[in-house]
This record gives structure tokens, C-alpha cells and sequence, in this order.
């Protein structure tokens, strides 16, 4: 029997859960970790420019990796997969269509397809597909993982309770007062083995509005778009609930800086690449170049305006 009685937790919530039939995981590194046990994958044909946070899953596992590049399209090169070689294809700021997803499954069949920055991405039947919940909402971990195959053994339950003070602080006071804590965190998930996605994670999942959610990014993304699609280097569509707008333009470091200057912050998503390629590569280019512009929830037409005329002064 459970405790009757004490004091009231955190409040529960009985909403819709977008992905409530997926397979609930802790972190996104651990659902393709899960997937190369479950499919029992031996080599697989991954992109150069991609976080390290899956570089110990490579090395944790008996794994011929063979690297690809992407163009500045950010869409993989065209490839030949070796017998029983699988295909890990990013799904770079959504720019993937449902018809480009089913094209790549057509082809090489073998496809994971890692939707980290394209959580609105609906699944698709017969592709395994796995989302990060915490690039998109204010939770401190989970995945969700879409996939026919399944692990033989029993997983534990992640806890996030020794984790969220970032989130409450973020909530109350500002980021750069928890910004240690949070990188800490983000820390925290490589050597986190598999586990089933926290009670507590879940519980804020099943409190989300995702309707609201998905429409304010695609028109926040929208906004920045017919304001920089002039100059943008990128040939972008407009994705369902956009990740970040990807303003790919000269003299990004000088325009970071100044932003930063301005408590507008822009992250460089794939630091790793920067010490791994020559700066002729292409994903150095794109790494350092690219300013991934915050089009999230939090924000309304006032603050993405803001945010564009602060870029055309600077």
C-alpha cells in the first residue's frame, strides 16, 4: 500500500500526452542505444555533424561506424549502405518532409531517423524515429522512442527529483544564475545507462499544451523567416513546431557577441565539430556559422521582432 496522507507532492496532470504510445526512455543517446541492442545493429553509417553526447553510445558498443557528410542543405550526401549497415540520419531543424522521411526509408530501409530537433515531426510506420523531450519543454530529461523492436530485459525507472533546481531557478529568477547547473546536467546523461522515463517527466508531459506549443514555434519561426529569408544562406520550409530558426549569414561570431551583450543568447549546437574538422569542411562552416535563433513557447510576436531588429542594428 502507498502512503495515504502527509503532505501534497507535486500536482499530477491527466492531460493528452503527445506520444503517450511510444517507448518512454531517459535521455535521447539512450534510445539509440537502446535501438542498437534491440536491433542488434553491428555497423552503422552515422553524420560527422552531430553532438558528442553520442559518441560514448558508438563507443560503448562493438560498432564499425563509417562517417558522411551533410551539404549545406544540411541533407546527407547520396550513399551506398553495406549489408546489415544502418543509416542515422539528423533531422536537422525539421527541415525533413514526410515525403523526404519516406523517400530515405524507400531507399536504404535501414534508417534511424533522430528527430532531437523536430519533436512535431509526426512518426512514421516503419521507421524507427526518437525525440528529445528537453530540447523542447521544461523538463530535465526523457525520450521517446518509436520502434517494432524491443529490449529482453527489464529496464529501471529514471528520478529527476536531484535534477530540476536549474528548472525552478530558470522559472524564477534568470538563466545565467543556472546556466553551471544546467551544462551539469546535460553532463549528467553520459554515462546514465538506459532507463525507463521518470515519473516525475512523465507527469509534466501529460501537462503540456501542445497544440499551443506547436503553433506558436511554427509562427515564431515564420516571423524570422520573412525577415531574414533575403539574406539567409539556407533554402528553409517552414517545419511544425520549429526547434530553433537557423540564420545562416557572414560574421556570425561578431553577431553572437553582440547579442549576447544584449541577453539575446544563441547556442553553437555542435562545439565538438569545430575541434574535429579543418575549417574548410563543410560542417565546420556550418557549426560556426550558423546562429540558431530561440523561436520557442516562451516567446511572443514582440520578443521575435525584438530579437530581429536587434540582429539588423548589429
Amino acid at each position: 500500500m502507498k502512503e495515504i496522507g502527509g503532505y501534497i507532492e507535486f500536482e499530477t496532470f491527466h492531460s493528452d500526452m503527445l506520444y503517450d504510445d511510444g517507448i518512454k526512455l531517459n535521455c535521447g543517446r539512450n534510445a539509440f542505444a537502446y535501438l542498437i541492442e534491440s536491433r542488434n545493429i553491428r555497423k552503422i553509417c552515422f553524420p560527422i555533424m552531430m553532438c558528442d553526447s553520442n559518441d560514448k553510445v558508438l563507443s560503448s558498443y562493438d560498432l564499425r561506424v563509417r562517417y558522411y557528410s551533410v551539404g549545406k542543405d544540411l541533407r546527407m550526401e547520396n550513399i551506398e549502405l553495406d549489408d546489415d549497415e544502418w543509416l542515422y540520419v539528423v533531422n536537422y531543424y525539421g527541415q525533413l518532409s514526410d515525403g523526404d522521411i519516406l523517400s530515405l526509408k524507400e531507399k536504404y530501409d535501414r534508417v534511424i531517423l533522430d528527430n532531437a530537433q523536430a519533436y512535431f515531426q509526426r512518426p512514421a510506420a516503419g521507421i524507427d524515429m526518437l525525440y528529445t523531450c528537453r530540447k523542447f519543454f521544461g523538463v530535465s530529461d526523457g525520450a521517446v522512442l518509436y520502434t517494432d523492436a524491443r529490449l529482453d530485459r527489464e529496464l529501471p525507472v529514471d528520478e529527476s527529483f536531484g535534477r530540476i533546481n536549474f528548472l525552478l531557478g530558470r522559472f524564477e529568477r534568470t538563466a545565467s544564475e543556472f546556466y553551471g547547473e544546467y551544462a551539469a546536467n546535460n553532463d549528467l546523461f553520459f554515462d546514465e545507462p538506459v532507463k525507463r522515463m521518470s515519473r516525475f517527466t512523465e507527469n509534466i508531459l501529460h501537462g503540456i499544451d501542445y497544440d499551443f506549443i506547436e503553433k506558436r514555434r511554427t509562427e515564431n519561426f515564420r516571423l524570422y523567416h520573412e525577415a531574414f529569408s533575403s539574406v539567409n544562406k539556407l533554402d528553409l520550409s517552414i517545419p511544425r513546431g520549429a526547434f530553433m530558426y537557423p540564420l545562416y549569414a557572414g560574421n556570425s561570431m561578431n553577431i553572437r557577441e553582440k547579442l549576447r551583450d544584449m541577453k539575446i543568447y544563441t547556442p553553437t549546437l555542435w562545439p565538438n565539430v569545430l575541434e574535429r574538422c579543418s575549417e574548410q569542411d563543410t560542417e565546420y562552416d556550418l557549426a560556426r556559422n550558423i546562429i540558431p535563433l530561440p523561436c520557442d513557447q516562451r516567446y511572443s510576436d514582440k520578443e521575435i521582432k525584438y530579437v530581429i531588429e536587434a540582429i539588423k542594428n548589429v
